[in-house]
């Protein structure tokens, strides 16, 4: 009787589970909103999201280089063009959204000591 109960209980639990799982949304969507998603030269993927409680936006690459996470970034219109900064030591990370002749392309930035170390086009992915 026991093993029955155990198979069923196991039988009626472990659909539940695996559902709960896969229908949970991913962790960084539980806390942040997506605001921008690119794909730039050079294999970098840039996300940008927005903390849904404090407002802070957080810079999230993937490259080839290896991963990077910044908070604490800021968010200004320069003629028509949103522009996304973000420090980390002597570094500063610029995404901008779009350009004045097609809103759906932008551009990755690196400066190191205010000097422009890359710069890489991108498009909304």
């Amino acid at each position: 009787m026991k093993t029955l109960l155990k198979r069923a209980v196991l039988f009626f639990t472990l659909p539940i589970c695996i559902s709960g799982y896969f229908s949970s949304p991913a962790a960084a969507d539980s806390t942040a909103d997506l605001i921008l998603s690119t794909q730039c030269q050079g294999s970098y993927n840039i996300d940008i999201w927005r903390n849904y409680r404090s407002g802070e936006l957080l810079y999230r690459a993937i490259s080839p280089n290896g991963n990077l996470s910044l908070g604490g970034g800021t968010s200004q219109a320069t003629e028509g063009v949103r522009v996304y900064k973000f420090g980390s030591g002597n570094y500063e990370y610029w995404v901008w959204d779009g350009t004045l002749d097609d809103p759906q392309a932008g551009t990755l930035e690196v400066y190191q000591n205010n000097r422009l170390l890359m710069r890489q086009a991108c498009t909304r992915r």
